[in-house]
C-alpha cells in the first residue's frame, strides 16, 4: 500500500512539474505514470550507486553535483518513456529541484508517520 502511495505522490509531482516547467512536456496520464515508476526505480537503485561512485567529487562541489546527477536521471527517465519528453539539460535540472519539492511537500501532507 506504502508503494502505491509514494507512486501516486510522484506521478501527481511529475504533472504539477510539466504544468511549471517550461521545458517539460508529458503527453498523457501514461506517460506520468511510467514515468514517476520508472524515476522511482532509478533512484532507488541507480542514483545510490552514482552517488557513491561520484562521492569525492560531491564533496569538493559540496553537494552540487546531485543537482548535475538528478538532471540526469530526469533526462534518462524522459529518454525511456515516450511522451516523456524534456527540451535540454537546464530543464532537466530544473525539473528534478521543482520535482523534489513538489514531492517532499506532497509526501509531508499526505502520508502520516508509521509508528
Amino acid at each position: 500500500m506504502h508503494f502505491l502511495l509514494r507512486w501516486g505522490i510522484n506521478t501527481i509531482a511529475l504533472i504539477l512539474t510539466d504544468y511549471l516547467v517550461a521545458g517539460i512536456y508529458i503527453s498523457s496520464p501514461w506517460a506520468a505514470l511510467m514515468g514517476a515508476l520508472l524515476l522511482g526505480l532509478v533512484n532507488a537503485f541507480i542514483k545510490p550507486v552514482i552517488i557513491l561512485l561520484t562521492l569525492p567529487i560531491n564533496i569538493l562541489t559540496l553537494g552540487l553535483l546531485t543537482f548535475i546527477i538528478n538532471g540526469m536521471l530526469l533526462s534518462f527517465v524522459a529518454w525511456a518513456i515516450p511522451g516523456f519528453i524534456i527540451d535540454g539539460f537546464f530543464w532537466a535540472i530544473i525539473g528534478a529541484l521543482i520535482l523534489s519539492v513538489i514531492s517532499t511537500l506532497l509526501s509531508i501532507f499526505l502520508v502520516s508517520p508509521s509508528k
